[in-house]
């Protein structure tokens, strides 16, 4: 039973709709915000149409009323009763989610993951005989055999973490929040009960109802549980195996996994998928479009002599500021800028000559 696939979406669904058939009822008052005698001015006065006070001589008089943004206003959407409160959850999903937790508090990973201080416990799941848990009816005696089974470090774990609550709930008799310990599980009502409540953490619960709010708090599987050597014997006619179905639960076949090996990864790298598996299309290599005026290797690409234009617009800057400099130093020493030298062209006298005559 116990090897029931891990679904922990179903869990956290379930959990969220049970936990909200405990609450109850709030809403504000249905005058609350109304009890005025308030009538809008209307038009004409350069004040907006919001419902006023009457009267006059003091503060209130003259103030807005009734409106969501009035100080003394009702709040927006008042709370009502009749609310939808609780949800109603299909009986075979809660099974599986059931059957899913108590697979979950069978692997020491989760049950570690959770919070739980299992490092020096036998065994996950831990089953104690009968007779050493039934019979039980001391507290004193119940620490003694949760000290025999190394779990009291769970039990200082949830000592530790008991604090204030941060918020309201401390003046709404929720003053304080803690962890939560192991889980016992029994087959038969007994003294256990009063023997196990009076220690922090810890609670007890009957192997005919188990609740999903117990085994995976919170929504979060890998519950710390205690199994009588009854209760978990009882677990394969309640829920049934693969082989046989329940002799409890009407019309309940046990979950199972899709996958026998969950490591997807290593199924996909494995020869037989590979060799089944097309030849990677090789596609053709697409180049981005690229703008050559703002990209020089791509416009000397497409126009060689810009490069040469390029180097010349640099060499006649490099000379115009050489010029510039050379000005500035004449300035500075008072002496005059060597003229430009201009290479004359030699002028065809005779051939002008020619074409005026």
């Amino acid at each position: 039973m116990l090897t029931a696939p891990i679904r922990s979406d179903i869990v956290n669904e379930v959990h969220t709709n049970l936990a909200k058939n405990k609450r109850q009822p709030y809403a504000v008052s249905k005058f609350a915000g109304h009890q005025s005698s308030a009538e809008s001015w209307g038009t004409g006065r350069a004040v907006s149409r919001i419902p006023r006070v009457p009267g006059g001589g003091t503060h209130r008089a003259g103030q807005g009323a009734f409106g969501n943004m009035c100080r003394g206003g009702r709040m927006f959407a008042p709370t009502k009763i009749w609310r939808r409160w609780h949800r109603k959850v299909n009986v075979n999903q809660k099974r599986v989610a059931v059957a899913s937790a108590l697979a979950a508090s069978a692997l020491p990973a989760l049950v570690m993951a959770r919070g739980h201080k299992i490092d020096t416990v036998p065994e996950i799941p831990l089953v104690v005989d009968d007779k050493a848990v039934q019979t039980l009816d001391k507290t004193s005696k119940a620490l003694a055999v949760l000290k025999a089974l190394n779990a009291l470090e769970d039990i200082e774990r949830v000592k530790d973490s008991r604090k204030i609550r941060v918020g309201v709930g401390k003046m709404r008799n929720r003053r304080y929040v803690q962890r939560r310990g192991p889980l016992v599980i029994y087959s038969e009502k007994g003294p256990l009960i009063k023997a196990f409540r009076n220690i922090p953490g810890v609670e007890v619960c009957n192997v005919d109802s188990l609740n999903l709010l117990q085994l995976a708090p919170g929504g979060h599987l890998g519950r710390f549980i205690i199994w009588t050597k009854g209760a978990f014997q009882r677990l394969d006619s309640i829920f049934g195996t693969y082989k046989t179905p329940s002799t409890i639960k009407e019309n309940f076949i046990l979950p199972r996994p899709i996958l026998q090996n969950a490591e997807v990864s290593r199924i996909i790298r494995s020869e037989e998928i590979q060799s089944h598996l097309r030849p990677k299309i090789a596609r053709a290599k697409t180049y981005r479009k690229k703008n050559p005026f703002s990209n020089f290797d791509f416009m000397v690409k497409l126009n060689p002599y810009h490069q040469t234009l390029k180097r010349q617009k640099i060499l006649a800057s490099q000379k115009q500021q050489k010029a510039k400099a050379a000005i500035a130093e004449a300035r500075r020493k008072g002496t005059k800028p060597a003229k430009k030298t201009t290479k004359k062209i030699p002028v065809n006298k005779a051939f002008i000559k020619n074409m005026l005559a």
